[in-house]
């Protein structure tokens, strides 16, 4: 089914597809300035309209709807003032015709925690932030109270950085045992490049070499090896990734050293010793789901069993803070089966846990072939996620991150569950963006935070690992230029 929103502003088009979508999650959004003939069968046509003084909201097809909206419009407002009065006009016009609230009111973007952790930094009072929340974006007492402990979490983790000085550094392994369904990030198959993945280490050492070289009296505060899966690398070349890290980048202020095992089907004894021989003080071990079923669906090659004994293994080589990722709202599984998951993961005993909510992005076979998943329906409410904050509570953990997605099933947030002391403290920084995220490797984005954190710019490495390794003295040329912007070089 296709809804058509017909819109004179083309500045609000984003936020507009984005609260649509919201309310109408299965639905093909099309946002245009004229309505338009299609062979899609259309459910509504929404017109929204700016004038000097009055902003509208109607529903023009079907015919029968009679419900809309208007508001006065912000002569001489901010952007930002405008467009919150139009979201609020929006989601009135939308919860009427439909019935339904969303548990984060008007709020579409990743980082709702971000609001709270401003105004806390401005000495704003819980009620004063509630208050706010409650009338600009209209969000539920629950998800408002959940933002607000989670920024009071992350804000007292992140004082130990070096917001001026400090950096954190990731690096992307760009290789999987396969692609799962839902996946959308840059990740190619480990058996067809199993020959070149030294080459591509060479190249990731030029990139470390350049950083070390050209800003040797920054602090590196947090380390995170991510991917793809960075153990499909093999044992020896494990060491030889940790290594050229430990010996290229002053390691005396690092905090937190992560590296992502991942799949289980890429795990094992030697790897594991491997990365314990250096600095790595967290992992992740990552099943998605504990249903055999479920994983044969999504693409995923190892068994329920083998989940158990790596993480068994990884707790007998000595790692004592260990993540586990889960998702909710994974094709075919019922609110059951994520109870099952949970009880699995309780008797495991992880010490982070992180709990997903599916976002079908649009590279992902999840959408590319969805025709053939007609037959796995997909569910996710908040009953699914507060059964995952009981299990986090039994574990003794607290969430101390959040982040939201586009598309995400129910409306609902990815949430970062951890025991005292265990938390990821890159985790809160790639979301709250106050400090400089150095990124190396294919498909890798830095983020450098400067002018005081009000303003994050970007240089990005080119996906395709061929051509990263091609064209890397461009790569590191784009970050050379962005230093220079900064004032660190």
């Amino acid at each position: 089914m296709m809804i058509q929103v017909k819109n004179n502003d083309k500045s609000f088009e984003y936020d507009i597809y984005s609260l649509v979508k919201a309310f109408f999650p299965k639905d093909e959004i099309r946002v245009a300035e004229e309505f338009f003939e299609t062979d899609e069968e259309i459910s509504y046509r929404f017109a929204v309209t700016f004038s000097p003084d009055e902003i509208r909201m109607e529903c023009c097809y079907p015919a029968d709807v009679c419900v809309d909206a208007k508001e006065t419009a912000l002569h001489g407002e901010e952007r930002a003032a405008v467009k919150n009065k139009v979201k609020r006009l929006m989601y009135g016009f939308l919860s009427e015709l439909t019935r339904t609230t969303l548990p984060w009111g008007t709020l579409t973007g990743i980082r709702p925690t971000k609001i709270p952790m401003k105004l806390l930094e401005e000495g704003k009072s819980e009620a004063e932030i509630a208050g706010y929340m409650k009338e600009t974006y209209l969000a539920s007492d629950e998800k408002i109270r959940l933002s607000i402990a989670i920024a009071e979490r992350e804000k007292a983790l992140l004082q130990q950085l070096d917001y001026k000085d400090g950096y954190s550094l990731y690096i992307g392994i760009p290789f999987c045992p396969s692609r799962c369904l839902y996946c959308s990030f840059t990740g190619y198959a480990a058996d067809q490049w199993e020959d070149r993945m030294d080459e591509y280490l060479d190249a990731l050492e030029k990139e470390i070499l350049f950083l070390a070289e050209s800003i040797p009296d920054k602090k590196c505060n947090t380390i995170y090896i991510g991917g793809g899966t960075p153990t499909t690398l093999s044992a020896a070349q494990l060491d030889r990734l940790l290594d050229m890290i430990e010996t290229h980048i002053p390691m005396k202020d690092v905090l937190e050293f992560t590296v992502e095992a991942g799949r289980p089907d890429s795990i094992t004894r030697e790897k594991l010793q491997a990365i314990r021989k250096h600095a790595v003080d967290r992992i992740s071990i990552n099943p998605q789901t504990m249903n055999q079923k479920t994983l044969d669906i999504i693409g995923r090659r190892h068994t329920v069993e083998q989940i158990r004994e790596c993480f068994l293994m990884a707790r007998e080589e000595g790692f004592d803070n260990i993540n586990m990722d889960l998702i909710v709202g994974l094709p075919g599984e019922n609110i059951q089966d994520v109870a099952h998951t949970l009880e699995e993961v309780k008797a495991l005993g992880p010490d982070n846990l992180t709990v997903h909510s599916l976002a079908i992005k649009r590279a992902a076979r999840l959408n590319m072939e969805k025709d053939r998943y007609l037959g796995y329906p997909m569910e996710n409410s908040q009953e699914h996620m507060e059964l995952a904050f009981e299990a986090a509570e039994e574990l003794g953990m607290t969430p101390y991150y959040l982040y939201r997605q586009k598309n995400m099933a129910g409306n609902l947030e990815n949430v970062g569950f951890a025991k005292e002391g265990a938390a990821g403290i890159y985790n809160i920084l790639i979301m709250e963006e106050k400090q400089t995220i150095m990124a190396l490797g294919a498909g890798a984005a830095c983020k450098y935070v400067t002018k005081g954190r009000e303003l994050v710019l970007r240089s990005e490495n080119v996906k395709d690992v061929s051509l990263y390794i091609e064209r890397l003295p461009e790569m590191i040329e784009r970050k050379r230029r962005k230093l220079e912007e900064i004032g660190w070089l």
